[in-house]
């Protein structure tokens, strides 16, 4: 991987005032918990960011160290750090990851439990994903709903066949988005692009369902299951049952559980819960919504709202209330 000069990182923000710095990133990306991990007042920071909305990029370059720690009020989102000088480092639970030039870490900022920036200089472009394309391309490749985290196990060598291609297209995409790039004013490119990463991240990084992948064509799921989720997408903002699913698919209901936990490995009941509260958590992170938590609860079909709230924090890891006062005040 090129790695950038850190004399040649020309931002829009720079200081040598540390809590500058933190409500310059709280300003644009919410409330996080930092603090220097050297002397303060010996520190200088240059950053810079570009969205296109799912997709942003963080360039940074520091010359003393610093540990930061994401609020739960942050929107959840895929982190792509890539290290060009230093380190950082990154703790996940009981685990420690290290990032270095050659390597790169992915991680959800929701299950993080601090990021420490190591160097003196410290270069870094930090490509982050809204975590709603990591379900999708879950979704896409695996043909199962994303309920929870995903589990991915960092970091990524970029001397390895795949850490070669998700280099070449991670660096496609940072260069076409620095300095405000040509990619952020090319919506359908920066789509296909970000898309091809996400379901590259699902099909290369191992995580929780990485064993699906190893399915053979014999496992591929039969016609009736197919059918069966097509109609309750059809039919997911309404009170449908499962016998009305198995009706219109034409088999039994035990044919129909069957079917599903062979090839699904969870119940037909589960899987529509699932597509259900991956609605409701889209129209809460939808900060133009002006639904209620309830109303957003009884559209996609649950009608008892503390069994709702209960399935969604089991889901996502924080009630809907969080969710929607995170997309309300982004």
């Amino acid at each position: 991987m090129p790695h950038n000069n850190p004399s040649k990182l020309v931002s829009r923000f720079s200081g040598t005032d540390f809590e500058e710095m933190v409500d310059t990133f709280t300003r644009h990306f919410g409330p996080l918990e930092a603090s220097p991990t050297g002397p303060s007042q010996k520190f200088q920071w240059n950053a810079d960011f570009w969205s296109s909305g799912t997709t942003t990029l963080v360039a940074g370059q520091y010359l003393t160290g610093w540990q930061v720690r994401a609020e739960p009020e942050m929107a959840e989102w895929l982190s792509i750090l890539l290290p060009r000088e230093g380190a950082i480092d990154v703790t996940v639970g009981h685990r420690a990851f290290e990032g270095l030039p050659g390597k790169l870490l992915l991680v959800n900022n929701h299950q993080a439990d601090r990021f420490v920036v190591r160097g003196a200089p410290h270069v870094s472009d930090v490509l982050r994903l809204d975590w709603t394309l990591i379900a999708k391309a879950v979704s896409g490749v695996l043909d199962v709903p994303l309920t929870g985290t995903l589990d991915l196990h960092p970091p990524i060598d970029l001397s390895s066949v795949e850490g070669k291609v998700m280099q070449n297209l991670l660096e496609a995409i940072v260069t076409g988005m620095r300095n405000d790039g040509p990619l952020l004013h090319a919506p359908v490119a920066m789509s296909n692009l970000t898309s091809a990463l996400a379901e590259l991240v699902v099909r290369s990084v191992p995580h929780r369902l990485s064993y699906l992948l190893d399915k053979n064509a014999a496992m591929i799921a039969p016609w009736h299951v197919h059918r069966a989720i097509d109609f309750m997408r059809a039919n997911i903002d309404r009170p449908i049952t499962m016998a009305a699913v198995a009706e219109t698919v034409g088999v039994s209901i035990r044919a129909l559980e069957n079917g599903f936990r062979t090839f699904k490995e969870t119940t037909p009941s589960a899987y529509l819960r699932a597509i259900r509260l991956r609605a409701a958590h889209a129209d809460l992170l939808d900060p133009a919504n002006q639904q209620s938590i309830k109303e957003i609860s009884l559209k996609w079909g649950f009608f008892h709202f503390g069994r709702f709230s209960t399935a969604y924090r089991e889901a996502y890891g924080e009630k809907p209330s969080d969710t929607k006062r995170r997309a309300t005040s982004a």
